[in-house]
C-alpha cells in the first residue's frame, strides 16, 4: 500500500509538519509506503503522485489545492487540524470549501471527540465517517543540549512558531510581573518566525527584557528532547489549538504544563491533574507560583501527565488506527 500525505506548509517547522512526519514514520514501521507533499508551496502540480490513497491535512488548504488539479483524488481522507476546525469552518468565505472538502472525503479524522461534536453540529450527515484518533507522542534520542540552562534558575519554555495566533507576547507580559518577585525566572522562546510583523513585535519585547528572555529560534525537532529535559514549566499561550504536539511531548517528560484555555489544550490537559489551564493573567501568575513554590504539586502533576500520555497518546496505536481506516476505505 502507498499513501500520499498532503500537508500545508510541510517544509516549515510547524505543528502539522511534526504530526505528518511522525505519522509517516509510524506507517513505515507497518510496511506502508508513504510520500509527503506540501499543499501550500509554489509548485506546478496538475495531479497527485501515484498512490493508493490520498490523506490530506487541513480541510480548507487541502481542498484549495485539489481545485488546481486536472484530476481530483479518489479516494481521499482528511485530517482536521486546528485552524480549519476553530476558524475556517465558521469563516463565511471559507466555510463552503471546508464543507466540500469534508463531503468528498471517504473518512474524516479528528484529534478528540469534542472536535467530532463541533463538526457533527455543522454537518450531521457526515457523522458516520468521522473517526477520533488522538495525536501520538514523539520519541527523542538522548542528546547533549546545545544550549544550557543557567544554574539556579526557573526555566519556562514556550515552544511555538511566532505568529499572532500563538500569542507569544502574553508569555512575556505575564512573566514580566512574576520576574519582579522571582528574578531567577528565565523564558526561552523556541520556534521559527512565521509571521514577520509579529516577529518584529516579539523581538522588540525580547530586547526590553533580554536579561531573562531568550529567543532560541528554530530547533530541529529531533533535538527538542534536550530542551524539554531542562524545562521547569512548558507553556502554551495560543488563542486556539488543534492538539499541540509540543504539549504532548512536554507532558511525556513529566514536566508541568501551563496552557491557555482553548479546546485543543483542554483535550490534553486536565486542570490541576495533568497540568494547569488558565483564563486570565492573574490565574497564569497564580498557577506559576504554585509550580515554583510547591515541589509536591510540581512532581505530582508531572507524573500524572507522564502517565496520561503513555496511556492515551501512543504513536504505535496512532499508526495502527490509521492503517485500519486506510484498509477500510480501500475495501470499499
Amino acid at each position: 500500500m502507498k499513501v500520499l500525505l498532503a500537508s500545508p506548509n510541510f517544509h516549515q517547522p510547524r505543528g502539522n509538519t511534526v504530526t505528518v512526519q511522525r505519522i509517516a514514520n509510524g506507517l513505515k514501521n507497518l510496511a506502508v509506503e508513504t510520500e509527503i507533499i506540501s499543499t501550500t508551496e509554489e509548485a506546478s502540480w496538475t495531479s497527485f503522485p501515484q498512490a493508493d490513497l490520498i490523506h490530506g491535512f487541513h480541510a480548507y488548504h487541502f481542498y484549495k489545492f485539489m481545485e488546481k488539479l486536472d484530476k481530483k483524488p479518489d479516494p481521499y481522507m482528511v485530517t482536521i487540524t486546528g485552524t480549519d476546525l476553530n476558524h475556517d469552518l465558521f469563516d463565511p468565505q471559507k466555510r463552503k470549501d471546508v464543507f466540500a472538502s469534508l463531503h468528498g472525503a471517504q473518512a474524516i479524522h479528528v484529534f478528540d471527540d469534542k472536535a467530532k461534536t463541533v463538526i457533527t453540529n455543522e454537518l450531521p450527515e457526515i457523522k458516520d465517517k468521522i473517526f477520533t484518533i488522538a495525536q501520538g507522542n514523539s520519541d527523542f534520542p538522548d542528546q547533549n543540549p546545545h544550549i544550557q540552562k543557567e544554574e539556579n534558575t526557573i526555566l519556562f519554555v514556550l515552544p511555538a512558531g511566532i505568529r499572532r495566533i500563538k500569542d507569544v507576547p502574553a508569555a512575556i507580559h505575564s512573566l514580566q510581573r512574576l520576574h519582579i518577585k522571582y528574578p531567577n525566572i528565565r523564558l526561552w522562546l523556541v520556534g521559527p518566525i512565521i509571521e514577520y510583523d509579529e516577529g518584529d513585535d516579539v523581538k522588540e519585547l525580547i530586547s526590553e527584557h533580554q536579561e531573562w528572555v531568550s529567543y532560541i529560534g528554530q530547533v530541529p525537532h529531533a533535538k527538542m528532547g534536550s530542551i524539554y529535559q531542562q524545562a521547569d514549566v512548558v507553556l502554551n499561550t495560543s488563542y486556539s489549538e488543534g492538539q499541540s504536539s509540543a504539549i504532548i511531548e512536554a507532558m511525556s517528560y513529566g514536566i508541568p504544563v501551563l496552557v491557555s484555555n482553548n479546546a485543543g489544550n483542554r483535550s490534553l490537559v486536565s486542570h490541576k491533574k495533568t497540568g494547569f489551564v488558565y483564563d486570565t493573567q492573574n490565574e497564569f501568575l497564580d498557577y506559576s507560583e504554585q509550580i515554583i513554590n510547591n515541589n509536591k504539586i510540581k512532581q505530582g502533576i508531572g507524573q500524572q501527565a507522564k502517565q496520561y500520555i503513555a496511556t492515551n497518546h501512543s504513536s504505535t496505536y496512532e499508526s495502527e488506527a490509521f492503517l485500519a481506516i486506510y484498509n477500510q476505505i480501500l475495501k470499499k
